[in-house]
């Protein structure tokens, strides 16, 4: 699992690649913690090179939500494949994120 942050015109975004399995979430939960200081900026999570992701990552999806909306920020998640889009409706995620 690789994440790579990059900042441009008052927006985080974060790209994921491979699986955000178990095994990967604890590396990944320290990589976002830079997304914890968005202060007003939004937050782009591009899953276009997102294999696969688990309850844990999910966990940490939603944890950056719930810390970003009383900062002011948007999340949007972009790039899902039809298996993680599938996903992301049965469980809700398509309503409580921007997803393009």
């Amino acid at each position: 699992m690789k994440t790579t942050l990059n900042e441009e015109a008052n927006k985080l975004i974060m790209a994921f690649e491979g699986r955000l399995d178990t095994a990967a979430s604890a590396q990944t939960e320290k990589d976002m913690k830079a997304l914890y200081d968005c202060e007003g900026r939004d937050i782009t999570l591009d899953c276009s090179a997102l294999e696969y992701i688990s309850s844990s990552g999910l966990r940490l999806f939603l944890g950056v939500l719930k810390n970003a909306k009383p900062k002011g920020s948007t999340v949007t998640v972009t790039g899902l494949n039809d298996d993680l889009k599938q996903v992301f409706d049965e469980i809700g995620f398509t309503q409580l994120f921007n997803i393009q």
